[in-house]
């Protein structure tokens, strides 16, 4: 089945996502944990999904490539991944949509490597089963991929099991596990977390060079400003479940239009700034099954006024290219200028 949408300009998005809702229904309640998410990657895009921890970010990649159990629910208004109408298809045609068109590398490598399969045997198995190749040609594909995320002497480290490599070596193992059938859309859910600067730097550098290479749209989830700014083009910041920002990434970071992104910019270190306590966010994000009146943010924000605790602002555009949920954003993005 492939149900194709193309834009005005005959560009088919690597990712369109409107009015996505994630519904926790285990336990004998209905707790929703992603409130009407509208997401665009480009082919060749690199966007940027910020937030906190507890925010959604990876709720939301896990409904977008169907790795949700019995006891989640996951309702789109439009839910396509390089054209293809997801909601449309059956199971047994989404799982093969994974690894070919989209991909989702995760934050724990050691985790999502099988500790009893050689890297060979778990990159090879992909080919296998998409591609119908051979043991020895899905072997030689995997030494390849291997050489590609800069893997040293990978013909002869092919035959290694996931212990045998370091932390940011198992990092590059996934990403070439998500890559080998070129997908159209990758999402990396917090591929640098627990990594030290140095391998950091050179997981972001892969990604970018694979992009370039590929031609494929990122969607990375992180919490770490310091990563958006690195890489991202485009940038979405989530609170409790919804998104609270978007817009273009150097813009948004300038001149944030949420006192949520502001607060986040605020909290982080500066070089030049010496001696001075870092400022925070006073108190922690609302539990999905207890979120406040209005807005979610208002019993954090220094700027919340009467109507913020009644009344929940919806996302609308406050500048071209750019969109904010926040009943003051006019008022903030004329003090930022001012």
């Amino acid at each position: 089945m492939d149900i194709r949408e193309t834009t005005a300009v005959g560009e088919v998005a690597a990712l369109r996502v409107r009015d996505l809702s994630v519904t926790f229904t285990g336990g004998g309640r209905e707790v929703r944990a992603v409130r009407g998410i509208d997401l665009d990657v480009a082919k060749g895009e690199f966007v940027a999904l910020l937030g906190e921890s507890g925010s959604g970010k990876s709720v939301t990649a896990r409904a977008i490539m169907g790795l949700t159990d019995e006891f989640t629910r996951v309702d789109a208004a439009e839910l396509r991944v390089s054209g293809v109408d997801i909601q449309a298809l059956g199971e047994n045609e989404r799982r093969m949509m994974r690894g070919e068109r989209m991909s989702l590398v995760l934050q724990d490598a050691l985790s999502a490597l099988n500790p009893v399969m050689t890297i060979g045997n778990q990159i090879g198995e992909l080919f296998r089963v998409h591609r119908g190749s051979t043991r020895k040609q899905a072997r030689a594909s995997a030494v390849e991929l291997l050489g590609l995320v800069g893997i040293p002497a990978p013909s002869k480290r092919v035959d290694d099991y996931p212990h045998q490599f370091s932390g940011g070596m198992r990092q590059r193992i996934l990403i070439a596990m998500a890559i080998a059938l070129e997908p159209e859309m990758l999402i990396a859910d917090e591929p640098t977390t627990a990594l030290d600067v140095t391998v950091q730097a050179q997981i972001l550098d892969l990604l970018g060079s694979l992009r370039d290479q590929l031609g494929m749209g990122i969607l990375l989830i992180t919490h770490d400003l310091g990563v958006v700014m690195e890489v991202a083009d485009r940038l979405a910041v989530m609170y409790a479940g919804r998104i609270v920002e978007r817009g273009d990434a150097d813009t948004v970071l300038d001149r944030p239009a949420h006192p949520y992104t502001e607060a986040l910019l605020r909290s982080v270190p500066e070089a030049g700034i010496r001696g001075r306590d870092l400022m925070t966010i006073p108190g922690s994000p609302p539990s999905p099954a207890q979120t406040p009146p209005g807005c979610s943010f208002n019993p954090r924000c220094h700027m919340a006024i009467d109507i913020c605790r009644a009344v929940r602002p919806p996302l609308v555009d406050v500048a071209e290219g750019r969109a904010s949920a926040c009943h003051r954003s006019e008022e903030l993005l004329h003090a930022l200028v001012s």
